[in-house]
């Protein structure tokens, strides 16, 4: 216990010694610099302008159509053609699902249109056999009743041949009959056809559109079924800023708005426009979604970004942006006070056309030095240049 104690006022001693030594040196550096020669410089005065008011959002990048590209029939995976960052045309074929049912319903239902269709020159012979018996029967018919009219035949030998025209003409309509069930039949064939190439068709998955492949769900090998996902693929050339806003701002944006996106990839801020706004609120960080449309640049879904929304004109404290010092994460300028360089922390807000807003740290008409040299340090004399 007694060692402890030791060993902690011996520890708060050398702190104090080390505290002691640090401002020592601070000290003797400012008088170090007191001592020197003034070292030039131009000041500025801090003051108010009348600045563009902007609200900043972050968001990420994302595809403005996405798809899920899935197999429509069941079966083993044979082949995946593309990968995940590929490059896809519309159309093109990015899998091949294996399902032998379906090419052996392919051929059982052409076959059976085959069988159909070799009916046909036999149903016409007997169309054509049937309707010379039947124009025989006219004939007869006809010259059987001149015959009857003259009293040179019976009734009952006119009645014989009547019933033999009527028999004809049934054969006729039945041949004909049966030549439209084999049209019906063939008709039938040539749907069940079409539906076994249409459902062998599904056995290849393609592109609905130009895009990237941004995921690969499935290998070769596995059982795909109906909605279980192969492939994502983003529409290329069309992606959108979806940005998260306070939702105090829900009545001020509104869409068409001009807005400036800056992205974490891009060489210079993007002219963007609003193109949705989604009223819903989320109820834990209390924002609203905006969608902004993107243009040009190399975009990527997923990336970081930043949405400045115009909100009019503020009156801000500026000085020129090489003033500020940036030492590690800290912001400082120097002031110039009697003659004499003094630092200042300060906290920057929005830059612009050079200038930059100071937040906090610094007064309306101080007198800031312009581009500090590398020479000058706090209480440093100085010398202003007109």
């Amino acid at each position: 216990m007694y060692w402890n104690k030791t060993l902690t006022m011996a520890a708060l001693a050398a702190a104090m010694s080390l505290a002691g030594c640090g401002g020592e040196k601070q000290h003797a550096e400012s008088k170090k610099a007191a001592g020197a020669a003034p070292v030039s410089v131009t000041v500025v005065k801090a003051a108010e302008e009348s600045v563009a008011d902007t609200y900043e959002a972050t968001g990420t990048v994302k595809a403005r159509t996405t798809t899920v590209l899935s197999a429509r029939v069941m079966g083993y995976v044979r082949e995946i053609r593309a990968q995940a960052g590929d490059s896809v045309r519309a159309g093109q074929v990015v899998a091949v699902i294996e399902a032998r049912e379906i090419d052996t319903g392919l051929r059982q239902a052409e076959a059976a249109r085959g069988e159909a269709q070799g009916g046909i020159p036999e149903a016409n012979s007997a169309i054509a056999a049937a309707q010379a018996h039947l124009e025989l029967a006219d004939i007869t018919y006809k010259r059987m009743k001149t015959l009857l009219d003259q009293k040179s035949i019976t009734s009952q030998e006119f009645d014989e041949v009547s019933a033999k025209r009527r028999m004809a003409q049934a054969n006729y309509e039945m041949a004909r009959a049966r030549r439209a069930q084999l049209d019906l039949k063939i008709k039938q064939a040539d749907e069940a056809v079409a539906q076994a190439a249409v459902m062998k068709g599904y056995m290849e998955v393609i592109a609905p559109f130009a895009g990237t492949v941004v995921e690969r769900k499935a290998e070769p090998g596995m059982l795909a079924s109906p909605g279980v996902p192969l492939l994502v693929v983003e529409q290329a050339g069309d992606y959108r800023l979806e940005a998260q806003v306070g939702e105090s701002l829900l009545g001020k944006i509104r869409p068409g708005m001009k807005v400036q996106v800056e992205l974490e990839s891009a060489d210079k801020p993007l002219e963007a426009r609003v193109e949705e706004i989604v009223p819903a609120l989320d109820a834990s960080s209390r924002t609203f979604t905006v969608k902004i449309g993107l243009h040009g640049g190399q975009l990527r879904s997923g990336m970081f970004g930043r949405a400045r929304f115009p909100m009019g004109e503020k009156k801000a404290l500026m000085i020129p942006a090489t003033a500020v010092m940036r030492p590690g994460q800290l912001e400082s300028v120097f002031v110039a006070e009697s003659g004499i360089a003094r630092t200042r922390m300060i906290t920057t807000g929005a830059a612009t056309r050079g200038h930059v807003e100071v937040l906090s740290g610094l007064g309306s008409g101080e007198s800031v030095v312009a581009q500090p040299p590398a020479a000058l340090a706090d209480g440093s004399k100085i010398e202003v240049r007109q």
